[in-house]
């Protein structure tokens, strides 16, 4: 057990969700416990791994083809003016 795993939590499961979490545990050579740890972190990540995360897809996509960077500021300048009164 790590050092930093200070936190104890009590879950209710039924049979049938206990001996899939089992049988996951058995095949990857790991606890019960560390199933349940990864299976939350999956389901409910840090702000910090999802924006770290959304980095590297983001830096991973194919460059897509823009405009000329001129019409672009233009097109945008004119979007986000102010209403007129």
């Amino acid at each position: 057990m790590s050092a930093d795993l200070t936190r104890r939590l009590q879950v209710l499961l039924d049979a049938q969700r206990y001996e899939r979490l089992e049988r996951l545990a058995r095949q990857r050579g790991a606890s019960v416990a560390t199933i349940v740890r990864e299976a939350i972190d999956a389901a409910f990540p840090d702000d910090v791994a999802d924006r770290a995360a959304a980095a590297e897809r983001i830096l991973a996509a194919e460059p897509i083809p823009v405009d000329d960077w001129n019409h672009i500021k233009d097109e945008l300048e004119s979007f986000y003016q102010p209403p007129l009164r």
